[in-house]
């Protein structure tokens, strides 16, 4: 079993940023892939950007250049950092675990980008 909490989120401004944190629990060795996610109101659920072991990281075009996803293995923590927020990025950022035998969802954090 693998727990994650996120934590973060809040109200920004446009043109604002913010760094959102999944701290892992449990069977983390058993993690190969992290990920961060979002969905926005009467929308699906996206990808945002992914994380190997290793560190090699993929994003979604929508965030290229302004979401960064990092991981601090010391700490069993994967962070995303976002610069340039938009009223539209607004919605529940959830990461998730890939054991490559089961997936694991934290709770999400909700972002809110408006003036």
């Amino acid at each position: 079993q693998v727990q994650l909490v996120e934590s973060g989120g809040g109200l920004v401004q446009p043109g604002g940023s913010l760094r959102l944190s999944c701290a892992a629990s449990g069977s983390i060795l058993s993690i190969a892939v992290m990920g961060w996610y979002r969905q926005a109101p009467g929308k699906q659920r996206e990808v945002l950007a992914t994380i190997t072991n290793g560190g090699s990281a993929r994003y979604v075009d929508s965030v290229k250049g302004r979401f960064t996803i990092s991981r601090d293995n010391a700490k069993n923590t994967v962070y995303l950092q976002m610069n340039s927020l938009e009223p539209e990025d607004t919605a529940v950022y959830s990461c998730n675990a890939n054991t490559m035998t089961q997936v694991y969802w934290g709770q999400g954090t909700q972002v809110t980008v408006s003036s």
